[in-house]
């Protein structure tokens, strides 16, 4: 049964993306290929029901797989791959998954990547609310109501402050693996130095760091309607897309359509006063974090 020897565990809305499709591009790393498999959430879920609870009632988690067999089923393709990876970004934040791994492969490398908690939760709503899954188009409104979520059981993906609490959540896997086992880096140094980082942890991987990816494009980006009665009208039936149908030729539509849905996009900003009630929410996570991981954070202080 083939297993992977090294996770991507997250954290969510920190560049992980990037970092599995420039992982992928490396001839000596193997990770699954489609992008239905780049989160199965294994360790997560293990044995577990994938039928979880969001807003509009139950939520099925339609790509977790939760049985070793099928897990290992992802890694069929591997042939003389030095390094055999997935990135499930669950796994930070799961307080099973870090036992779970233990269980399954104790020597796996580990690769974690961290971003401003504040900017990361907020990233993560804006992700929710493009995809359709937030209900409360309010960033205030939904800190207010996390508690209540969490509460009622609601699925980890609606969880956008508390996934921000990496000391809590990387002490687990220090606690339970050789330090030599993990790397922590920094979106930062993703945004900075994008093939040094590669370098490095291809370095970690003990593959070939003499390889450079394409780095050029970033991957998953998070954008959001500027205009929701513009993005209706794009995208779900109504009369004046009818008319235009009788009109225009099916390519033209499309290509109309696309120019239009793509200067509709956006990316608002976290609001200070909002950025700052978070980091006071952080702080004392924060200074440990920087403790376990050394590393100087007191950028994400301010």
């Amino acid at each position: 049964m083939k297993l992977p020897n090294f996770l991507l565990i997250g954290a969510a809305k920190s560049g992980t993306s990037s970092l599995y499709y420039y992982l992928k591009q490396h001839p000596e790393i193997y990770m699954p290929a489609s992008r239905d498999q780049k989160e199965p959430d294994f360790f997560t879920l293990e044995g577990e029901d994938i039928n979880r609870i969001g807003p509009y009632g139950p939520h099925v988690m339609t790509n977790a797989i939760t049985d070793l067999q099928s897990y290992s089923e992802l890694f069929a393709g591997v042939t003389n791959e030095k390094a055999i990876g997935e990135a499930s970004t669950s796994y930070i934040y799961s307080e099973k998954a870090p036992q779970r791994i233990h269980n399954h492969i104790p020597d796996a490398k580990l690769i974690a990547i961290l971003r401003h908690p504040a900017e990361r939760a907020f990233s993560h709503f804006l992700f929710s609310l493009s995809n359709g899954r937030e209900p409360i188009p309010d960033f205030a409104k939904t800190l207010k109501a996390e508690d209540d979520r969490v509460a009622k059981d609601w699925s980890f993906q609606w969880h956008h402050k508390r996934r921000g609490f990496y000391y809590v959540q990387l002490k687990r896997y220090f606690d339970l693996f050789d330090a030599n086992q993990i790397r922590v880096y920094l979106y930062e140094d993703l945004i900075k130095d994008t093939t040094g980082l590669m370098k490095d942890i291809f370095q970690f991987l003990e593959v070939d760091d003499s390889f450079v990816p394409n780095v050029s494009k970033k991957h998953n980006p998070t954008r959001v309607p500027k205009n929701q009665t513009v993005n209706t009208l794009l995208n779900r039936p109504n009369p004046i897309k009818a008319v235009v149908k009788t009109i225009l030729p099916m390519g033209l539509r499309k290509t109309i359509a696309d120019r239009l849905k793509e200067k509709n996009l956006g990316k608002p900003k976290l609001s200070n006063k909002l950025r700052k009630q978070l980091i006071v929410e952080y702080r004392e996570d924060i200074l440990n974090l920087q403790d376990l991981i050394g590393r100087d954070l007191s950028s994400w202080l301010n």
